[in-house]
């Protein structure tokens, strides 16, 4: 299946065909037959179309075209970062290439720290100080591609992730499929074939954003309970505007993430975009000013998906001044006290479905029609 999304240019965007929506990088000793296939499966049953490596051939050191191809042509990169990860030569050049993919392409990617913390990956410790005295010693004469396969796991273990330390295994597979999902729907091309009542929503955002006034910067708050749409609408609302702006960020679970790991991984995260820039933050005070300092004369989209604090929001996106002219910011929550001051937030309360559009997505999903077969109205 090929999906058309845009590419992550500034200005008009061409239409890229991805063949992937996920490509699964792991060191196969660690969690082929285990974790990578339960991983694997639960993606594919919720019709994500994932690629893996199912010959597990790591024979030699080079990588085959056909999995380098493959790489370009996921939209979202999963790395498993596993105790042995760094041993392997195969596994360095997979996410060499990966990261090159996300600077050049856009690709989204994910790690995931199953069983290490992510500072034994950025500083290189333990399991993984082991693997590159070998590395140091086997590429003596190469100094410079082990101190790249060393740059790219700093990289990635400075991006917004997933940790499988005290996380039942179903949990963290269900989380990983959500996580995916947040990451790829702002991409994907939209029809809204199915999204029910999307359209009148799309077209009241954007009448709050005011996508014509080019001084101002605006904030506009999506708030209300657990599963009604907020980040499907922020998702749609992304997708639609995007080419208008120089960088454009999708932020999803701040909540989760900024518990697991911190505000300051969620401010890589949001600097990401500035290509050829490795921000090394120490803390979030500091990320806090490199957004300021960065981003002030850039026309900016950005959205926070899932905010639960007001810390998240003072560290993340502060003040109108951080951002450019033209800038817009779109916040979705729970919690509508922290839409606050109102000179500052636009809100937009996003109602649960009605009941002819409920009997329509019931009837789409269990009829693929939008009004129920004959015999079953009074069910409905």
């Amino acid at each position: 299946m090929a999906l058309s999304v845009s590419s992550p240019s500034t200005n008009s965007s061409p239409i890229r065909k991805w063949k992937y929506e996920v490509f699964l990088s792991f060191r196969g000793e660690d969690t082929r037959f285990g974790f990578t296939d339960h991983l694997y499966n639960g993606l594919k049953n919720k019709g994500i179309v994932t690629f893996r490596d199912n010959e597990g051939l790591e024979r030699g050191d080079v990588i085959s075209k056909e999995l380098f191809k493959a790489i370009e042509e996921s939209l979202c990169a999963v790395v498993i970062l596993s105790q042995n990860y760094a041993s392997s030569t195969w596994c360095l050049k997979e996410l060499e290439k990966i990261l090159e993919s996300k600077n050049r392409l856009g690709q989204q990617v994910l790690p995931i720290f199953y069983g290490v913390e992510p500072s034994d990956i950025k500083d290189q410790k333990g399991s993984f100080s082991e693997a590159f005295k070998i590395h140091e010693i086997r590429f003596k004469d190469d100094k410079q591609k082990v101190q790249n396969w060393r740059d790219a796991l700093t990289q990635v273990a400075d991006l917004a992730g997933l940790s499988s330390i005290n996380c039942y295994e179903t949990e963290l597979i269900e989380k990983i499929a959500e996580t995916v999902s947040a990451k790829l729907l702002p991409r994907l091309s939209f029809s809204f074939d199915g999204l029910i009542g999307i359209g009148s929503k799309v077209a009241e955002m954007k009448s709050l954003l005011e996508m014509g006034l080019e001084d101002d910067v605006c904030f506009v708050g999506i708030w209300g309970m657990g599963g009604v749409g907020k980040t499907t609408l922020a998702s749609v609302v992304y997708e639609g505007i995007r080419n208008e702006f120089e960088i454009s960020c999708f932020v999803a679970n701040v909540r989760e993430v900024s518990e697991k790991f911190g505000l300051a991984h969620l401010q890589r995260e949001l600097l990401s975009p500035l290509k050829h820039t490795n921000f090394q933050i120490k803390n979030e005070t500091e990320g806090r000013d490199k957004i300021r300092h960065f981003l002030s004369h850039m026309k900016v989209l950005i959205v926070l998906d899932d905010v639960s604090d007001k810390r998240q929001l003072q560290y993340l996106v502060g003040k109108q001044e951080w951002f450019g002219k033209g800038s817009r910011v779109i916040i979705t929550t729970r919690d509508k006290h922290l839409l606050t001051p109102k000179r500052l937030f636009k809100n937009y309360d996003i109602e649960m479905l009605n009941s002819d559009q409920s009997l329509k997505l019931l009837c789409l999903n269990a009829f693929h029609e939008d009004q129920p077969e004959a015999g079953y109205l009074d069910f409905t």
